[in-house]
């Protein structure tokens, strides 16, 4: 049997978008609020939120994992989120993919298998800020974030070639989903 924790990844500095992106609104909801919302319609066990410092929107129902520091991003959130569940695989979110849809990681998480989880991938580059991990990744994670390459395309392909993931490539019509917000300019296009 395999059990699922999720963890929403909101511990990046924005600097590109010059205000904490979590708090940005779209159709009058904060992006941790629909993400998270996202984040339940999976039904993990538990939901962590990887952050920085405790973020003033952290709901109750939620915990916090705060990155050790000096921060490596996401690869820190990821790290930590291995470290902390006690499921079998570890969903994870960027705050900031504010297309993604429910159905889409509820199709990622019907892809992972005992002791492999599942990286989309689009145009060959992996898409690691909404994938699915298993806890056998764990070991991996900490080697990166111990080493000096703080690259996940780098941890993913490592990953891969282990069997503890499979790449799983996009179809196009589903690329949207994976795009993300990184700075006020990218409101303007009308992509979100």
């Amino acid at each position: 049997m395999i059990t699922l924790t999720a963890v929403l990844l909101a511990g990046g500095e924005s600097q590109r978008m010059g205000r904490d992106k979590a708090t940005i609104e779209l159709g009058g909801r904060p992006l941790w609020e629909r993400q998270l919302e996202l984040l339940r319609a999976v039904r993990p066990e538990k939901i962590f939120v990887s952050a920085r410092s405790a973020p003033g929107w952290l709901p109750n129902d939620v915990e916090l994992l705060v990155d050790d520091p000096p921060s490596r991003g996401p690869l820190s959130g990821l790290t930590k989120g291995l470290a902390a569940m006690r499921t079998t695989h570890l969903l994870a979110l960027a705050v900031d993919m504010p297309v993604m849809t429910a159905d889409e990681l509820c199709s990622l998480w019907e892809r992972a298998t005992t002791g492999c989880g599942v990286v989309p991938t689009i145009a060959e580059r992996a898409e690691p800020l909404a994938a699915i991990y298993p806890v056998e990744a764990a070991t991996d994670f900490q080697a990166a974030l111990a080493g000096q390459d703080f690259s996940l395309q780098l941890v993913v392909r490592k990953l891969a070639a282990a069997v503890k993931v499979k790449l799983w490539p996009v179809p196009d019509v589903r690329t949207s989903l994976y795009q993300s917000v990184n700075e006020p300019s990218d409101f303007k296009t009308g992509r979100f």
